[in-house]
């Protein structure tokens, strides 16, 4: 037979229980984590994925979005107003002869481009039109043929926006709109200072986005590279004074490939008469009531 428990030892079973449960279900404490020394870098623990159970997304750390500026690029010209090949009002010829024929041969793409309103590092260009004056130094015909082949290699790709032929005649190679590449690396020593345009970082400054280039062709016995040769007909003369009224540009913006040259390589038009050319133009004074100053 059972000894009967007394009283107080029930009492003391009772409360050993309930300190036992006690313990083993409540949550221990929550170490805090000590804050990064001085100078040391802060380390930032990805967030754990959202408990499928919850409805409540947990949240990621935020990032900050980095704006990447673009390069700046030449931009497309947009406004030709700057470019009058027939002046805004009409210039009849005034040449000793019938008015020119024309005729067209245009340049493969490659051989020309857009003009542009800003330069390679964004600044806006606001020259007047340039006209350049060129020689072809072999035939017409070979110039020509020159312009209509595919050039791939910047350095190989040229043309003109006219040209103009022995007798005469007028070729148009590159619409006026477009910028012809007759001069490579070049500046115009003008009366307001130098201008020049780099819309190519990989190219030098160039005349060419506001150049208006015209070549005459060369006389047979041009002799290559002979410093003189016989020079142009009249009939050549009198094609380009009309070319050059119709674009009512002053005297002061016609140049020749020379003067613009920075190589010192570039000698044409070889024998060109400057004051034949003047004596030519004012036989059109109409041009100077809409010539640039």
């Amino acid at each position: 037979m059972l000894k009967k428990i007394p009283l107080q030892w029930w009492v003391a079973i009772a409360l050993t229980a309930l300190l036992a449960i006690s313990t083993y279900s409540s949550e221990p404490p929550k170490a805090i984590p000590p804050a990064p020394s001085q100078g040391s870098p802060a380390v930032v623990t990805p967030a754990p994925p959202p408990d499928s159970t919850s409805d409540r997304l947990t949240p990621t750390a935020s990032l900050t979005a980095q704006v990447i500026e673009k390069p700046k690029h030449p931009q497309p010209l947009l406004d030709y107003s700057f470019i009058q090949p027939n002046c805004g009002i009409p210039i009849p010829y005034q040449g000793s002869g019938p008015i020119p024929k024309e005729e067209s041969a245009p340049a493969h793409p490659s051989n020309y481009g857009p003009r542009y309103q800003t330069d390679a590092d964004g600044r806006f260009l606001s020259n007047q039109l340039l006209i350049v004056l060129h020689e072809t130094v072999g035939t017409a015909s070979s110039a020509i043929h020159t312009f209509k082949t595919p050039h791939h290699r910047d350095r190989d790709q040229v043309s003109y926006h006219q040209l103009i032929r022995r007798n005469g005649a007028i070729v148009n190679i590159v619409p006026l709109e477009w910028r012809a590449f007759g001069a490579g690396n070049s500046v115009f020593r003008g009366p307001w200072g130098d201008e020049t345009a780099k819309t190519s970082a990989n190219l030098p400054p160039s005349v060419n986005n506001f150049a208006y280039h015209i070549s005459l062709e060369s006389p047979p016995d041009n002799g290559g590279s002979a410093a003189t040769h016989k020079g142009y007909t009249d009939a050549q003369y009198e094609s380009l004074a009309w070319l050059i009224a119709r674009s009512c540009l002053s005297d002061r913006r016609v140049t020749t490939h020379k003067a613009v040259d920075r190589s010192g390589s570039r000698r044409d038009p070889r024998s060109f008469d400057g004051q034949k050319l003047l004596r030519l133009l004012n036989q059109y004074p109409e041009r100077y009531g809409a010539a640039l100053p």
